[in-house]
């Protein structure tokens, strides 16, 4: 009975993964792109400045750094949500996902050269990249996503015809 529930699980739990990073990926650039923008600013264009010339230990240090400060504001969000204040508690949820996602994507731009001379986060990296493109080609060639592309195509060729 368990052997025929473990193929089931692991597919889903493929699934579930595969969503969340293909998230964060449509994510990544746009917001990273957003905080760019703010690196134009003289003040941010010298924290940025300060930020590329991190050690790789210290760069380390300060990419862990927004997910330690997000975590308050999600725990209060859940504390918000057992308050009965569902629809506050998912936004506030929603905006520090969002905060941290274009916070996290711009550091990771600047420090990552810097990171790149850890041997270890290096090799990492590199089996992470692999993994994460195999995850995705896996749901790229599932059924529902090919069936999703082709409606997506077939909707845009409708719509320019008018």
């Amino acid at each position: 009975m368990l052997k025929l529930l473990i193929a089931p699980l692991r597919w889903l739990m493929r699934l579930l993964l595969a969503l969340l990073i293909l998230f964060e990926e449509w994510g990544w650039q746009p917001l990273a792109r957003a905080l760019a923008r703010l690196g134009q600013l003289p003040l941010f264009r010298q924290l940025e400045g300060w930020i590329r010339g991190l050690p790789p230990y210290a760069a380390l240090a300060l990419l862990v750094l927004p997910s330690l400060l997000i975590l308050p504001v999600k725990l209060g969000a859940l504390w918000l949500i057992t308050q009965g204040r569902s629809l506050l508690g998912l936004g506030l949820i929603l905006a520090a996902k969002l905060v941290g996602t274009a916070v996290v994507a711009r550091l990771f731009q600047l420090i990552q050269p810097a990171l790149m001379q850890l041997p270890w986060f290096a090799r990492l990296y590199a089996r992470w990249s692999v993994w994460k493109q195999g995850l995705l080609g896996w749901l790229r060639s599932q059924p529902a996503w090919r069936l999703a592309r082709l409606l997506k195509r077939r909707l845009r060729r409708f719509r320019f015809r008018f």
